[in-house]
């Protein structure tokens, strides 16, 4: 399972964040959030293949937490989208969703894509279609999690930055909710076939045009979320 140090990691982080009013906190509250819940459907056996979400799970933190790490240490060294996300979050005229949404898309578009295939490549080839179709299957429930995640991020982390998103809320109903459910899954649709793409690649240099191709995607979505 999840090392406990990851959520204590996560936790000591925003703590130190919000001691310095760096809204980086706003996604990694988000990120803390939607792993608690992603350990409950672990323990409550919603998976086929529990183990293998697990690593998935803690692979997918270990690229977050070496992207904060090479940001502040040299923010080139970060992956671009990170970049971008993190800078953000110093800027005044961006609204705390923006700020948000700019964590996610680098975490889903750019991180999520190289941790699907560094998990899958060792066992892809020999996988059956009904093997690869459970894999799948698992990596869409998530998408389940991720809607029961949207609404208490929306109460607790977003509305008390963001006090009209609390009146939009109650004339919208749950509407916006489903509108960045639907956002996240789409995402996520695409992602899996960026990393079916890498994995059937013919050889390191398709993969790397292909990763390229991830990157430039997720800036441009990037690039779209500041412009709203």
């Amino acid at each position: 399972m999840l090392e406990p140090s990851t959520l204590a990691r996560m936790t000591a982080l925003i703590a130190t964040w919000d001691a310095h009013a760096d809204q980086r906190a706003i996604f990694l509250r988000c990120y803390r959030m939607m792993t608690n819940n992603m350990l409950a459907a672990l323990a409550g056996g919603e998976f086929s293949d529990g183990a293998w979400v697990d690593r998935l799970l803690r692979r997918f933190a270990d690229y977050y937490f070496r992207a904060v790490a090479d940001y502040e240490r040299d923010r080139a060294a970060a992956p671009r989208a990170w970049q971008v996300a993190h800078d953000a979050a110093s800027q005044q005229g961006l609204w705390a969703l923006q700020k948000l949404l700019l964590g996610v898309n680098a975490h889903i578009n750019y991180d999520l894509v190289l941790t699907l295939v560094e998990l899958l490549q060792a066992e892809w080839a020999d996988l059956t279609e009904v093997q690869r179709a459970a894999r799948y299957a698992d990596y869409c429930h998530v998408n389940d999690i991720i809607a029961r995640t949207i609404d208490a991020v929306q109460d607790q982390i977003l509305e008390p930055a963001m006090p009209l998103l609390a009146v939009l809320d109650r004339l919208l109903g749950r509407m916006d909710e489903r509108l960045i459910s639907r956002l996240l899954t789409g995402w996520r649709d695409e992602v899996w076939r960026e990393a079916v793409l890498v994995l059937q690649a013919r050889d390191a240099d398709a993969r790397a045009r292909i990763i390229q191709q991830v990157e430039a995607r997720a800036l441009r979505e990037g690039r779209l979320i500041e412009m709203v």
